[in-house]
């Protein structure tokens, strides 16, 4: 197996709500604002490439939304999409399947896009994964997530005919790719599990978004069930410290990889690198 980092570019979000009841005092240390109190995070996916198999996990916001939409999250950055796959030595058409931790828009956006004013899947011969519930959570949202399921990012999915479900019977994608669930964040969200180079690197997808995320209280307000991100971010974390997991981070805007450890004081950030230094 063989792991590629594929940035996206950068996009903001309110500070405040990223760190939910932390005081902006504490978390402008590791997260600085600026002077609209928006920080900048990365949209960072992963490229898997096994055998016969390409497998993309997450594909950012895109660029389909209309300027309106867009300009709210201040997208920055040289990076995108093709251009990182380019990077790598590959296109679009060579993506076997697209593995989506969950569907809010900055996950799914790149997996559509329009042409001619046509909502098209941007990877046209790969099978698109998902979750059977977190999917039906996501075409039927609740009033407060609901601005996070663009129906223009998940039916034209369905509409291509290359929808798929995982298998609940078991959590195993393929050999060496394993995924658990969170339920905090949003319903059925997957956290990808790889053995790599000997080590095992979990995409933390949302629930754990940064470094500056790993103090237990540290929860966003964007989680739908804080408290149950409570107990699955401690769970996940005396697990990747007890195991020296490679925690793979999507939308910290610096770090790429981290490790954390357990002190007298609870978790600990340990080192922070890049997935190629592995």
């Amino acid at each position: 197996m063989t792991l590629h980092t594929i940035d996206t570019g950068f996009f903001k979000l309110d500070g405040g709500a990223m760190f939910g009841v932390v005081p902006k005092s504490i978390w402008q240390k590791t997260n600085p604002a600026d002077e609209n109190n928006m920080c900048t995070w990365a949209m960072r996916c992963l490229l898997v490439e096994e055998g016969d198999r390409l497998v993309l996990i997450d594909t950012g916001i895109g660029n389909k939304q209309d300027e309106k939409f867009l300009r709210h999250y201040y997208l920055h950055g040289d990076d995108t999409l093709e251009k990182s796959l380019d990077a790598k030595g590959f296109n679009a058409d060579d993506i076997t399947d697209v593995f989506l931790t969950h569907l809010h828009f900055d996950h799914v956006g790149g997996a559509i896009i329009r042409e001619d004013e046509k909502l098209l899947p941007a990877f046209k011969n790969a099978a698109y994964w998902s979750s059977e519930d977190h999917w039906n959570w996501a075409v039927n949202p609740n009033p407060r997530e609901k601005a996070s399921f663009l129906k223009e990012n998940i039916l034209p999915i369905q509409e291509s005919g290359q929808l798929n479900f995982v298998d609940l019977d078991k959590n195993q994608f393929m050999p060496g790719f394993e995924w658990n669930f969170a339920f905090g964040h949003t319903e059925a969200m997957m956290i990808p599990k790889l053995k790599y180079k000997d080590r095992t690197v979990i995409y933390a997808a949302d629930l754990l978004p940064s470094t500056g995320h790993i103090p237990l209280p540290y929860v966003m307000s964007y989680d739908m069930f804080p408290l149950q991100t409570l107990i699955e971010k401690k769970e996940f974390l005396e697990e990747a410290a007890a195991n020296d997991y490679v925690i793979y981070l999507e939308h910290d805007p610096v770090n790429e990889c981290c490790t954390v450890e357990q002190t007298e004081k609870g978790i600990k950030l340990k080192n922070i690198f890049k997935l190629s230094d592995l």
